[in-house]
């Protein structure tokens, strides 16, 4: 049976909300729909499973989500009555969830269960337009309280075996989330500049200096003006400490709701 081939990690920024479903808004991040559309299409081989890391959960400690039949998380306020009955009915893994806490406890960190945990819009949107059938299973992560960047490093290193597994692990956030700063004149500059950073830390060919980049995040141009709270940042920080010795790149910037949104690639390096 020929080896399973090496998957590699990604980063997107999911959007506003639930977007897609939102006349107005799925016309403002048409570029973000094609692109997700298509990223099935970057990948070596259909993978068995999403392992999802989003901005929209953090636990005391990391924590996995085990439930069979994931519910949906509507964790959004003031959009149409319609994006409130939405449904997104992929399994769950309990056995990818288990070994996700084998692989975290083994290198030293506690790791919680929670068989509630549902699908937020950081988890459903991307997914619907990646696989809109819903027949791959997802397990969610969770960031840990706390948000230190080399811890969440350090738990990407732990999953990074999943990527000889058949799991796809993929970090989903914003480059840019300041909810005051949408569609404000001065936010393009600020969302650019922080961007430009992120993309100069994850094309490091050494890991250890694209991880000392990202820790130091906070010394960026313009970094709290982009991330009041890095509750959206920290996904990218479990995607480049499973990425191991692999340089990341850009997949796509979108222009939208007045700033610029970065998606990140992390391919297996040739050798």
């Amino acid at each position: 049976m020929p080896a399973t081939p090496r998957l590699p990690v990604i980063f997107v920024s999911h959007g506003g909300g639930p977007w897609p479903w939102v006349d107005g808004m799925k016309e403002i991040f048409a570029k973000t729909a094609r692109e997700f559309a298509a990223l099935p299409q970057r990948l070596p081989a259909r993978p068995k499973a999403v392992l999802m890391i989003t901005g929209h959960w953090e636990a005391l400690e990391f924590s996995v989500s085990t439930a069979e039949k994931p519910p949906m998380d509507y964790d959004y306020t003031g959009f149409p009555e319609h994006t409130y009955k939405l449904q997104y009915p992929a399994p769950g893994s309990p056995a990818l969830a288990a070994r996700v806490k084998e692989l975290i406890t083994r290198a030293g960190m506690p790791c919680l269960e929670d068989p509630q945990r549902g699908f937020d819009h950081g988890t459903f949107v991307p997914l619907w337009l990646m696989y809109p059938d819903a027949d791959v299973p997802v397990v969610l992560l969770s960031m840990k309280s706390g948000y230190d960047p080399a811890e969440h490093i350090r738990v990407g290193q732990a999953i990074a075996p999943l990527r000889d597994e058949g799991v796809l692990i993929v970090g989903s956030g914003l480059t840019y989330h300041n909810m005051r700063g949408f569609r404000q004149p001065a936010s393009m500059p600020v969302s650019e500049q922080f961007e430009a950073y992120l993309h100069e830390a994850i094309r490091q060919p050494d890991p250890v200096e694209r991880n000392r980049m990202l820790v130091q995040w906070q010394d960026a141009p313009a970094a709290r003006l982009a991330h009041p709270r890095e509750d959206h940042l920290l996904p990218l920080m479990v995607v480049a400490g499973a990425a191991g010795d692999d340089a990341g790149d850009q997949i796509f910037v979108d222009i939208a709701m007045g700033v610029a949104m970065a998606s990140y690639e992390f391919p297996p390096h040739a050798g």
